[in-house]
């Protein structure tokens, strides 16, 4: 008796998931590294954001203010990019 069709390409589809969930996993990354991005990517967007704020101060002449806002800006940047990432790892 020869098999249903359809159940021989759903075991072939099932057999190119399984492969492909295989070859798709990745290794876990380790807590000192996942630390590590999360803390660089909050430190980075605050630097870049003083720094900016400090030459713009500079070239207006308007030392602190630009300072602070870039400063504040920078932290809201980089917490943001911390979610994002916490998000994606998440997944």
């Amino acid at each position: 008796m020869p098999k249903d069709p359809f159940k021989t390409r759903l075991e072939i589809a099932k057999k190119k998931v399984s492969k492909r969930n295989l070859t798709e996993k990745k290794p876990n990354p380790s807590s000192i590294g996942v630390a590590f991005k999360l803390s660089t990517e909050l430190v980075s967007a605050v630097a870049v954001g003083t720094i900016i704020g400090f030459i713009l101060d500079k070239t207006f002449g308007t030392k602190p203010w630009l300072i602070l806002i870039f400063f504040f800006v920078g932290v809201i940047a980089g917490i943001t990019n911390v979610i994002k990432s916490a998000k994606n790892m998440q997944k």
